[in-house]
């Protein structure tokens, strides 16, 4: 299973870049505007995630055949790239090399034909088709080529002459070390690989597990491909950092913004599910911080489309609408990662549509116009001067979104036509631009100013529920409900109701109905809800608003909004709360749980909900609790016990370690090896069930972390030595949803710390 990086190297300093000889601009470097390619996103297919680890000549020329025979290549969808496992690796020792250190194609997988090797009979056949081909590297020269010290290709030198002993990421292999590129022969080597490259027919590389260290790698790469005078896409991967967006762009025609797309949570290590909403749902985040970045040359890239196998993608219709529409609000590469020769009919039309592509191809990077809890609004303008706009509701039941015309940056105007770039239908707007976006789904407008009310339009109607602010523990509740018609031309027969989980009160003084509701008007309609108590940590109750109205002669329509209302209970004293993100907590009698966002626990990302107890873990505590549930958001999501020396210090505070169950990855215990605040190392055992027991055990600066099944057998995670632990420290319980945007739950139960 391929990781997402867990070690990226803080960024450098530009003084520091100097020192180490990285030059980002002038010289003889490739430049992202003058390498011939990366003038527009690139559209394709990868085999990463569905054919994983199992790529042979004959899979991907069939992938290769089905961009064709499909007409997917028709749209532009032209490279066919092989990701990792193309060549030989026999363990840890790193790839086979051949005599100048480069690696060895696997003739199993890759047969050759003659002379020819494997790869290039692949490129020449995907060539024949018309298409593009594109293959895989990591950072790096092989352990194998330093302990066979083989030659470097037309040079006196040597593979010890040029490697380091330092690691290098590859994350399937491994046995990769770095390149000292002041030694003589270390371009030469890229060289030569790359030139060998361009031999075969490559017109795509990718270069992943590229982290800030890596920057002289990649500007060797650069120059090297640019230098065989074949145009070659220069792709690099993954999770890089956004502090050295400029370098990437300098060097590169793309690089990934974050982890892996994919879910990795296919039973018996199945590839489907591809993906999962919450990855999705991640990357609007990257979209907004990434913005500035992308554009002719290089863009921002992130990761694959998974869209074409229907619910193998593991994604809902609405839910592929949501990510063609957001990569392509955000010009991002649409390199598919589905299985091609079974593609979903349904799924194709959207892969096709050109409203869409068109929107991903004009090269221009959208911009991030509102964004809350249930939606988010993306936006870029064109050159002809209309504006796309992505109306997302994030939240799990329809809702309404929206913006206006003024938000979006278009000039005044007396009505503006909306063009659904998916349904393909037209509506007129005042300057109010709205719609009733289902769970996890998208509108996607083209606006266009006009001097005149649009022609043969209806006007644009939505609605929506806004409820009142409220603490989290009520159980009494105010909403208002509001039809609005957003458009120039009145609507009739207009009417609204609203309903409640079963034990719900609902009930309204308002007028619940209205003749007609003029343009840029609306009919609201206030309701107090009453909401039964409950025992329960998080109790949620379920409401769904119905609208309907009249356009002309039109038949009634009908629209519907929801949203889920969720109470929980005051933690009390002794326990303390805190979150880094977005979280609530609960606590009822001896059980507490945490609801809570965060992308991540590890590293430089520290976004956690915690209940804490300040001061209570000392040398010879002993901290037990019982984890009843976790939700599934993430493989890596993290659930379980937390210590710092200050846990309300989440980018600093020292002595830091957490012992947590993950839903994909078993029992975790994470620590800070060096006192710079940020989880760096891991032990990890097992396979997560729920319930477990969690024990975590202090004699000095030591700690011991355990798991068991039955709160009988405990099993070791791993001891620890964590030598910036204070004498007294905070001590907890933590959640983590390991997915931006995403919430998720832990509920816990006997949590206790002695002595």
């Amino acid at each position: 299973m391929r990781r997402q990086i867990r070690g990226v190297v803080a960024a450098f300093t530009g003084a520091l870049l100097l020192t180490m000889g990285i030059t980002v601009s002038g010289g003889q470097s490739a430049r992202a505007d003058d390498n011939g390619v990366g003038l527009k996103p690139v559209l394709g297919w990868s085999s990463w995630s569905f054919v994983r680890r199992n790529p042979t000549a004959q899979t991907i020329e069939a992938q290769a055949k089905a961009l064709k025979t499909s007409g997917l290549a028709k749209n532009g969808y032209v490279y066919a790239n092989i990701d990792d496992f193309w060549y030989q690796c026999p363990g840890d020792q790193g790839p086979d090399v051949d005599q100048y250190g480069r690696w060895v194609t696997d003739p199993a997988k890759f047969p050759p034909r003659g002379s020819e090797n494997g790869i290039q009979v692949v490129a020449d056949y995907v060539h024949s088709l018309g298409l593009k081909f594109g293959l895989y590297v990591t950072p790096g020269i092989s352990k194998q080529a330093v302990a066979k010290n083989t030659e470097i290709k037309g040079t006196p030198y040597h593979a010890r002459d040029i490697a380091t002993t330092t690691t290098e990421n590859n994350y399937n292999c491994g046995g990769m070390v770095g390149i000292d590129y002041t030694k003589p022969g270390a371009q030469t080597y890229i060289d030569s690989w790359a030139g060998q490259f361009a031999g075969w027919g490559i017109d795509y590389l990718k270069i992943d597990g590229v982290g800030t260290s890596d920057q002289q790698d990649v500007q060797a790469w650069s120059d090297a491909l640019h230098h065989t005078g074949r145009p070659i896409h220069l792709e690099l991967s993954n999770n890089l950092d956004i502090n050295n967006a400029a370098t990437w762009k300098k060097l590169s025609n793309g690089w990934r913004t974050g982890g892996d797309i994919e879910c990795y949570c296919g039973p018996d290590g199945s590839s489907y599910p591809l993906t999962t909403w919450a990855s999705v749902a991640s990357r609007f985040d990257q979209v907004a911080a990434w913005a500035p970045y992308g554009g002719p040359g290089g863009y921002n890239d992130y990761d694959s489309l998974e869209i074409g196998n229907g619910a193998n993608n593991g994604l809902t219709p609405d839910e592929r609408r949501t990510q063609m529409s957001l990569w392509s609000l955000a010009a991002s590469p649409l390199i598919l990662g589905t299985d091609l020769t079974h593609l979903d009919a349904a799924d194709l039309a959207l892969l096709k549509n050109t409203d869409v592509l068109g929107v991903d191809q004009d090269g221009v990077d959208a911009k991030r116009i509102s964004s809350d809890a249930n939606s988010q609004v993306f936006a870029k303008t064109e050159a002809d001067g209309d504006v796309v706009v992505g109306l997302f509701n994030t939240g799990p039941a329809p809702r309404e979104v929206a913006t206006t015309a003024s938000a979006l940056g278009l000039a005044k105007a007396r009505d503006y036509s909306l063009r659904d770039l998916w349904s393909h239908g037209l509506t007129e707007s005042a300057g109010r631009i709205a719609a009733d976006v289902p769970a996890h789904g998208v509108v996607l407008y083209r606006v266009h100013g006009s001097r005149h009310v649009v022609s043969g339009a209806a006007p644009d109607v939505s609605f929506g529920l806004n409820w009142a602010p409220a603490a989290s523990d009520s159980t009494t509740r105010t909403v208002t409900a509001v039809l609005s018609d957003n458009g120039s031309r009145p609507i009739t027969d207009n009417a609204l109701t609203l309903t409640g989980s079963a034990g719900t009160k609902i009930t309204t003084r308002s007028a619940t109905e209205a003749r007609t509701i003029r343009g840029g008007h609306a009919l609201k309609v206030t309701y107090s809800v009453s909401i039964p108590p409950s025992a329960k940590l998080f109790a949620s109750s379920d409401f769904q608003g119905t609208a309907t109205y009249r356009f002309g002669s039109a038949p009634k329509t009908r629209l519907t909004a929801g949203d889920t209302i969720t109470v929980n209970h005051q933690v009390t004293a002794p326990y303390k709360t805190f979150a880094s993100t977005t979280a609530s907590f609960s606590q009822s009698g001896t059980q507490l749980g945490i609801r809570a966002q965060g992308a991540d626990l590890y590293n430089g990302t520290n976004e956690y909900g915690s209940i804490y107890l300040p001061g209570a873990e000392h040398d010879g505590s002993v901290t037990t609790v019982k984890l009843g549930s976790q939700s599934d958001t993430d493989v890596w999501a993290k659930a379980g016990i937390m210590v710092r020396n200050d846990i309300t210090q989440p980018d600093t505070s020292p002595g830091y370690l957490a012992l947590v169950a993950t839903p994909g990855n078993g029992y975790l215990l994470d620590w800070d090896s060096d006192g710079d605040g940020k989880l760096d190392s891991q032990d990890s055992t097992g396979t997560a069930v729920y319930p477990s027991w969690l024990k975590l055990v202090r004699d000095g600066t030591s700690y011991s972390g355990y798991y068991s099944t039955d709160n009988s057998t405990w099993n070791l995670v791993g001891t620890i030595t964590v030598p910036t632990a204070a004498a007294t420290q905070d001590v907890g319980l933590t959640q983590t949803s390991h997915a931006s945007g995403t919430t998720g739950e832990a509920d816990f139960d006997a949590f206790t710390t002695s002595p």
